[in-house]
């Protein structure tokens, strides 16, 4: 191998090394937003469920649809009515879900009841502590 041929070669290696440093960077880069992203979905579903946000924003469209529908003064079909019937049980099935004990508004309704500075009572749909139902008997 020549020196002209052996001085390319570290050159492309030199290159090499530069790129893969720099993917690297760009990884780190990636992974540390993809982390942010996950922290703040966790943080969110905290409050509202993913299942919940999802299946509320789906009754909504079906929703826009109905209006759609009566804005043209067209009647609304039978199939459309039928998915907002579902979606009004399928919606009291999730809310209940969400408001039993362990649920994620029931967690929530709990943290709100501890401010005294609010403005509705949140206690009201609170069942009573396990340990103090234990009692009464």
């Amino acid at each position: 191998m020549s020196e002209e041929q052996f001085n390319k070669l570290l050159e492309v290696l030199a290159q090499i090394q530069t790129n893969t440093l720099r993917g690297a960077q760009e990884m780190q880069s990636v992974k540390k937003m993809m982390q942010d992203v996950v922290f703040y979905m966790k943080e969110a579903e905290k409050e509202v469920s993913e299942k919940m946000r999802r299946f509320i924003m789906y009754c909504h469209d079906v929703h826009d649809i109905v209006n759609m529908h009566e804005e043209r003064g067209l009647p609304v079909p039978q199939h459309i009515l039928r998915e907002m019937e579902r979606c009004d049980d399928r919606y009291r099935q999730l809310l209940e879900e969400a408001h039993t004990d362990g649920g994620v508004f029931e967690k929530v309704r709990r943290e709100m009841a501890k401010d005294p500075d609010n403005r509705w009572d949140h206690t009201r749909q609170l069942g009573k502590p396990k340990e103090n139902s234990n009692e009464a008997r």
